[in-house]
């Protein structure tokens, strides 16, 4: 389980403040991220800790994250890990900077998308796993089942897809919210009412597995694994 330094699950900070990093191993100045230094400009070795999506963009733990700060904070610290600036620096400089671009690309990938994001907190704060929990309510897989025949029995592009896809999206939008309220504050695992809000978070995440394979056959595009 990852959480901020000094700061328990349930407690917020403004997400727009950045999160603690400590000092830079070389010259102690303060980390704004853990991948590398903003003051000297060494790049940090994290393959033996892997911080967290949060940690890697200066930003506390929270389901809310403010996408154009993230991409803000992603061109900021690209600046200094992106591995075109080590192309001449050496082989191990230049393996170290396409390490740390990658972390810093998935930790940006994960925090601006909903989804990823919210499956990221409920796995770290030692909730539920996609299999956990076992089949889906029967009358949601009823439900799943009208869409796929609306979808096998209709062309695309069809009145019937257009409506299907507002519907799904209005679902779509609906759990969002509601994985929203699950996790603001977010929950205390130690508590019986935190262990019950990451349960029901994983319950809309893996409902949201079915919308979005849906809304995929709506739209043409291949199936997500």
């Amino acid at each position: 389980m990852i959480s901020q330094p000094g700061r328990q699950p349930g407690s917020q900070r403004n997400s727009q403040e950045g999160a603690p990093q400590g000092l830079c191993p070389s010259c102690s100045a303060p980390l704004q991220t853990p991948l590398a230094c903003g003051s000297c400009g060494v790049l940090i070795d994290v393959s033996h800790d892997e911080p967290s999506p949060f940690a890697i963009l200066g930003l506390d733990v929270t389901f809310d994250v403010d996408a154009k700060d993230a991409r803000k904070r992603l061109r900021r610290i690209a600046h200094k890990v992106h591995p075109d600036f080590y192309a001449t620096a050496g082989e191990q400089q230049l393996d170290l900077a396409e390490q740390n671009n990658a972390l810093l690309n998935r930790a940006y990938e994960i925090l601006v998308d909903d989804v990823r994001r919210a499956d990221w907190i409920v796995r770290n704060f030692g909730g539920p796993g996609e299999k956990d929990l076992g089949c889906m309510h029967q009358e949601f897989l009823m439900e799943v089942m009208e869409w796929n025949e609306t979808l096998d029995e209709n062309e695309p592009g069809s009145d019937e897809f257009q409506a299907l896809e507002a519907e799904l999206q209005a679902e779509r939008k609906h759990l969002i919210e509601s994985i929203r309220g699950y996790l603001t504050p977010l929950p205390d695992p130690k508590t019986p009412e935190g262990a019950l809000a990451l349960k029901d978070v994983r319950k809309d995440l893996n409902a949201l597995r079915y919308i979005d394979r849906a809304l995929t056959r709506v739209s043409g595009l291949p199936a997500p694994l």
